[in-house]
């Protein structure tokens, strides 16, 4: 495909709300609210803001210049970008291994999006109402042990996203994140509407934005700079392709900003849904992650109007999940589209179902094939820890590593609109502070 016949973005607010939807997704509702329960509350939350900005920022920056300049799916893109640098074209390697990190992750991420699809209409027949805590554990376990309905919800989940994908760019992506992304944040908006009624409202702002200071370890530091890391679906190729239909109007800098902004106050917004409904109901914010689908359907289902701020919050679940799946599957099209005679329909036809098809191992994880196959893990658990601990990580340094060190400074600054003591900064961040941010959690992750 040629650089004038690529797809492109038809406006700099729809390249926004994609960018802003593939980092909003079950990794700020689901992951953000048990590890602020986890880490000890709102130490975490000021350095995970801090590591969003100083390592996050820069890489993301990166991933859409390595996109923009070629106009190409990852792989291409940094074959021909490492060829005019000078560079080897082994650089490739970098844009492959995001497809890969996308490609596995979206297969056991649909698993956990058809938890949702499932919970969701759970709230709508009223399950949860009434259930102790035995009855809700039992609701979750019983979902995990059965196969055939994890596969059907699993599979809902891949056709839902799959349609999406098929549309396109123009028709598909944006399409689909005009209506969600708006529906996500006003669902929230109720959510925490509703969690300041609860009485409790206070007590989840101390928990949150209150450091105590003493909860602060080497531990939470890595990990709020992991979850800050992870959230902007860096090292996935996602914003490289994403990059590649930017056009040279759209300001990096000033959108990178924007879409950051945007992911972050809706993983706070979500914290102070979800821990105002914990605290009111006497229960734990340190539940891990069955805080979710486990301790918040204790809730719903004891309390006024449950029945419906337990549909609004899985359909906002949904929602979450969606964005960022239809997100991970689209490098793996691009790149299908691109490299094989295959239509933009059969590429993502043919993504989706390599995709489902590894997802069914992921599922029987849970179940009949609940062994560990590699060292010591099961496939679902395989699947998470190799992306978000090896492959994630080397993917992002990478980036901005070649940003950093093999593009010509000068024509880097010019893209960014950066000159003096901005461009400087950038430099020192882009070239010292951000790989080394990624050293470190790549290390303690291992």
């Amino acid at each position: 495909m040629s650089k004038l016949a690529h797809a492109q973005w038809s406006s700099k607010m729809t390249f926004v709300l994609a960018a802003a939807g593939s980092a909003v997704g079950l990794g700020n509702i689901w992951r953000f609210s048990y590890m602020v329960g986890d880490s000890g509350g709102a130490a975490f939350v000021l350095v995970y803001l801090i590591c969003v900005a100083v390592v996050g920022m820069p890489i993301l920056v990166a991933e859409w210049l390595i996109g923009r300049r070629a106009q190409k799916n990852p792989v291409n893109a940094m074959a021909e970008l490492a060829g005019r640098s000078g560079q080897p074209r082994a650089w490739a390697l970098l844009g492959a291994s995001g497809i890969l990190a996308a490609f596995l992750i979206l297969s056991f991420y649909s698993v956990i999006g058809g938890w949702s699809l499932s919970y969701t209409l759970n709230s709508v027949i009223g399950t949860f109402t009434g259930q102790d805590a035995d009855g809700v554990g039992a609701i979750f376990g019983n979902l995990l042990a059965s196969p055939g309905v994890l596969l059907l919800w699993h599979t809902a989940f891949m056709a839902l996203v799959v349609w999406i994908v098929a549309r396109g760019v123009t028709k598909g992506l944006e399409g689909a994140v005009r209506t969600m992304m708006p529906a996500l944040v006003v669902l929230m908006l109720v959510l925490v509407g509703y969690g300041m009624t609860t009485g409790h409202f206070g007590e989840a702002l101390a928990f949150m934005f209150r450091p105590d200071w003493s909860a602060l370890t080497g531990g939470v530091v890595l990990a709020a700079m992991g979850q800050a890391f992870f959230t902007l679906s860096l090292g996935m190729g996602i914003m490289m392709a994403y990059g590649s239909y930017l056009g040279e109007d759209v300001k990096l800098l000033g959108t990178a900003r924007t879409v950051i902004i945007l992911d972050t106050v809706i993983a706070l917004l979500a914290g102070l849904a979800i821990f105002p409904i914990v605290f009111a109901n006497g229960l734990s914010a340190g539940e891990g992650p069955g805080l979710i689908f486990v301790t918040l359907p204790l809730a719903f289902g004891n309390m006024t109007g449950g029945t419906v701020l337990g549909l609004m919050f899985f359909l906002l679940l949904t929602f979450a999940a969606l964005t960022s799946a239809i997100s991970l599957l689209e490098p793996v099209v691009e790149f299908v589209e691109e490299r094989t005679p295959l239509t933009r329909v059969m590429a993502t036809l043919a993504g989706g179902v390599a995709v489902w098809a590894l997802g069914i191992a992921a599922l029987m994880s849970f179940n009949v094939w609940d062994v560990p196959v590699l060292f010591g893990l099961n496939v679902f658990d395989l699947l998470d820890t190799f992306t978000s601990k090896i492959l994630l990580p080397l993917t992002g340094l990478g980036a901005i590593v070649f940003v950093a060190w093999c593009l010509e400074r000068k024509s880097v600054a010019d893209e960014l609109n950066l000159a003096g003591g901005a461009e400087k900064l950038w430099h020192l961040v882009a070239r010292y502070v951000a790989p080394i941010g990624v050293v470190l959690v790549f290390v303690s992750s291992l």
